[in-house]
């Protein structure tokens, strides 16, 4: 089997191997590629694997060996699923292989605003340590999670991950989603939207990007918040309205925000995020552990082997192989 992978770069810099989807057949791989150089570069290729490159019916019709796309991701919006479907080509997505990648990310990301840690080792290292007369000092102030509202907007499997971590903190937990508005799981209790953006100390965003979810952080809900809240978004940039986000930092109407993923990516050199205060951000990196990344790359070699033997896995489209 001839593949194409694209992408490259973003799946690895050299730190993790492709040596799984190399044993399947004859690889070729690119970097990131403008998309008039897109189907030169699958050419003959049966399978071609992707991240973000856009895989149009025009792609297909200018490849017509092409019978496999697989992705480097869960979500497939950049692919024509339809177009596939009525030309009998496999598509296969990676469900759930970042859900520990992005809990662990999510809750370093509260840690920044509880604890500091960053801040206090950058304070050191330009000689603030030495020149204090104390043995410890007090730059910023430092808050414990224990005792503190987690509210999770999204209650998927992410989101059972981040709640997890957050009740071995001591932390209350809320949550709400499409199906989840009253009730409880566990130790986790079931509220509206708004009574979570009201309640929480720490509000997460960890539903997908819909029509219904899009800019649920927004003016109005945003200034539901406590002016001591902080947010956090590993979820999608789109759940938000950035700037209604920023104009609530530089009011001091929240106290903070953790930022990883933006509307446009990668991010603009104007980006209001660059100068909003108290907003902290990384750069969608939340899903890209090595070992999330090594499990990344594993399932997707599986759905190329499924997909050979004729018993595809993984299909987010209606042609099964």
């Amino acid at each position: 089997m001839k593949i194409a992978i694209i992408d490259r770069c973003t799946v690895t810099n050299g730190d993790v191997s492709f040596a799984p989807i190399e044993a399947v057949g004859e690889v070729r791989s690119f970097d990131l590629l403008p998309p008039a150089e897109l189907s030169a570069a699958i050419g003959d290729c049966e399978a071609v694997i992707v991240n973000k490159a856009r895989i149009t019916a025009e792609v297909m019709d200018a490849c017509p060996n092409l019978k496999f796309v697989g992705l480097f991701a869960t979500g497939y919006n950049n692919i024509d699923v339809a177009a596939a479907d009525a030309r009998g080509i496999v598509v296969c997505n990676v469900p759930g292989y970042s859900t520990d990648s992005v809990a662990q990310h999510t809750i370093a990301l509260m840690l920044h605003f509880a604890s500091r840690a960053d801040d206090y080792a950058a304070s050191v290292g330009q000689g603030d340590w030495v020149k204090s007369k104390a043995f410890s000092y007090f730059k910023y102030p430092v808050y414990e999670l224990s005792g503190k509202t987690l509210g999770i907007y999204g209650y998927g499997t992410i989101g059972r991950a981040v709640a997890k971590i957050a009740l071995a903190f001591g932390m209350t937990v809320i949550a709400t989603s499409r199906t989840h508005t009253s009730g409880s799981e566990g130790e986790v209790t079931f509220v509206d939207g708004d009574t979570l953006f009201a309640t929480a100390d720490y509000v997460s965003l960890h539903c997908p990007l819909t029509p219904e979810t899009a800019e649920a952080v927004n003016a109005r809900t945003l200034a539901l918040m406590k002016p001591t809240a902080v947010l956090i978004n590993t979820a999608r940039g789109g759940v938000t309205d950035e700037q209604a986000v920023v104009d609530a930092l530089n009011a001091g109407k929240i106290r903070g925000a953790g930022i990883d993923v933006l509307c446009e990516e990668p991010m603009r050199d104007d980006h209001p995020y660059l100068t909003a205060k108290n907003c902290y951000v990384t750069p969608h990196v939340a899903w890209g552990s090595i070992e999330a990344r090594t499990r990344l790359i594993g399932i997707v070699a599986q759905n190329l082997i499924a997909y050979r033997d004729g018993k595809p896995q993984n299909c987010v489209g209606a042609f099964k192989g």
